[in-house]
This record gives structure tokens, C-alpha cells and sequence, in this order.
């Protein structure tokens, strides 16, 4: 297959993401954003940064060829509204960056790098894949942390206990 082809299936599935995506961000209130349900847990607030950031690793991936733990800025968002904005402009970006492929340019590789030493490299192709099933791993995750605070789930693949009143 070309690399159009996967561009455009990488676009149709983050599509298919959104929607559940966003109605989970805009449930995460600000008061919540420093809990965490164990120490060793990451904060509710930074879970949904993640989520809502992931997208952006995609063009990073893309248009810059790599990632560095250190170098990466991360937005703060002061709210769920500010948190919904970053999402959709992370989502926005991602798929203009897969529109614009070249041929040849999934097979080039990635890099993951924390103070510019190479952590690990991969084809574009096998890193947008799973960045895209990383985005849903932890939206997963951020069910669970609304569950536990009574935040309403959204439907995400079907009904929730919460949509049909359970």
C-alpha cells in the first residue's frame, strides 16, 4: 500500500477517535485536575493533557522526525474549555500533517530521545499506529479516574451506564 493509502486510514481512525475523546475532556473539571486515585498514579489533570496532546505527537512525528522528553512543551490548560481548544487544535494539526505525506516518508525513520539521547527509532508508519492506540489506552485510563470521582462517562464504542441511566 502507499503511503497516501495508510495516511488516509491514520486520518479515518483519529477521526473515529475524536468525538468520545472530546466528550471525555470536557467532563474533567478544573477543581479535579491534581487528584489521582494512588500515589504512584499520574493526576487526573495530566491524564487528560495527555490525551489531549497525543494527537500532536503525530505531527511531531511527521514534521519534525522526533520527539525529546525534554524539549517538548506541554500546554496548561486552566480548564476543561482550554483543555477542548488544545485537543482540537492537536487533532486539526495531525491530520493536516497526514494530508501533506509524501511517498516514502512513513518508511523514514522516528526518534524518541529524553536530553537528546536516542531512547528508541522506528518507521514513521509503526509509531503513528501506535500513538493513535496510546490516545485510546488513556482515555480508557481517564474513564476509570471519572468513574471513580461519579464524572457521567460517555458513550465511547456504545451506551455507558451513565447515557442509559444505570
Amino acid at each position: 500500500m502507499t503511503d497516501a493509502i495508510f495516511s488516509e486510514a491514520f486520518v479515518k481512525e483519529l477521526e473515529a477517535e475524536v468525538t468520545a475523546t472530546r466528550k471525555c475532556l470536557e467532563r474533567i473539571p478544573e477543581s479535579l485536575f491534581d487528584w489521582k486515585p494512588h500515589e504512584k498514579s499520574m493526576t487526573m489533570g495530566y491524564l487528560a493533557l495527555l490525551v489531549a496532546e497525543i494527537p500532536k505527537w503525530i505531527t511531531h512525528m511527521i514534521e519534525k522526525s522526533e520527539i525529546d522528553f525534554a524539549s517538548f512543551e506541554h500546554f496548561k490548560p486552566t480548564n476543561a474549555a482550554e483543555l477542548v481548544a488544545h485537543f482540537d487544535e492537536n487533532v486539526k494539526g495531525a491530520k493536516k500533517a497526514l494530508s501533506l505525506i509524501k511517498e516514502g516518508e512513513l518508511a523514514e525513520p522516528f526518534s524518541l530521545k529524553n536530553q537528546g539521547k536516542l531512547l528508541y527509532s522506528s518507521p514513521k508508519k509503526e509509531n503513528i499506529e501506535s500513538t493513535i492506540n496510546h490516545m485510546v489506552h488513556h482515555r480508557g485510563q481517564l474513564t476509570v479516574y471519572m468513574r471513580l470521582n461519579n464524572i457521567p462517562v460517555p458513550a465511547i464504542y456504545g451506551p455507558s451506564a451513565d447515557d442509559r441511566g444505570f
